[in-house]
C-alpha cells in the first residue's frame, strides 16, 4: 500500500485503500467506489449544469474536477455510497436528489458506478472537508473545457449525453 501523500487526511473507512487493479491501474477503494453525477436545469432553463468537485491538491490527481465521491464501505451499496461522500464532500443532503439511475465501470476486482440524480428544488452545494477545494455548478456544455480527472474525462461524452437526455441510462 502506498503511503499518503502529505496533508491528506488519515483513513476514516474501513473502505479506504488502494486496490492494485488486474488493468494495470491502481484504484481508490478497498470495496469499490462511488460519485454522484447531480443535474439541475441552469437557471436560464436552456440548458443543464452539474455539480464539480475541485480535487484537494494532495488527492490523487489533485486539481483536477470531478464528481463528488469516493470509497464504498464494507457491505454499502453504491448509491449509498455516493449519497453519502456527496454529503461529506460537498453538503448535498440525500433527501435533496432523485435518483434516476447508475452506470457501472466494472473491473472485476474493482468497480466504479456513478450515480446519475437530479435536484430537488434549490440546492447550494459547498467544499464541507478537506477533499474539495472548490464545489461549483457547471454547464454541460463548459465541463470539457475544465482540467477534469482522468477517468471522468473519459467518461463524460456518454454521462454528458445522458443528462441532456438523448443517453441511454444504464
Amino acid at each position: 500500500m502506498a503511503p499518503e501523500p502529505q496533508g491528506a487526511p488519515r483513513h476514516r473507512s474501513p473502505g479506504d485503500g488502494w486496490v492494485e487493479c488486474a488493468c494495470g491501474g491502481r484504484h481508490w477503494g478497498l470495496h469499490g467506489a462511488a460519485g454522484l453525477l447531480l443535474a439541475r436545469r441552469s437557471p436560464e432553463g436552456s440548458g443543464w449544469d452539474v455539480v464539480l468537485q475541485h480535487r484537494a491538491l494532495w488527492s490523487d490527481q489533485g486539481g483536477t474536477w470531478g464528481i463528488p465521491g469516493g470509497a464504498r464501505e464494507p457491505g454499502e451499496s453504491a448509491v449509498d455510497a455516493a449519497l453519502r461522500e456527496a454529503g461529506e464532500e460537498a453538503g448535498i443532503e440525500p433527501a435533496s436528489v432523485r435518483v434516476l439511475g447508475t452506470q457501472v465501470l466494472d473491473h472485476g476486482t474493482w468497480s466504479y458506478t456513478t450515480v446519475r440524480a437530479a435536484a430537488i428544488g434549490p440546492l447550494d452545494p459547498r467544499p464541507t472537508d478537506a477533499e474539495s477545494i472548490e464545489i461549483a455548478w457547471v454547464a454541460t456544455h463548459a465541463v470539457a473545457d475544465r482540467l477534469l480527472l482522468t477517468a471522468f474525462a473519459a467518461a463524460w461524452p456518454g454521462l454528458r449525453a445522458q443528462v441532456e437526455g438523448s443517453g441511454p441510462l444504464a
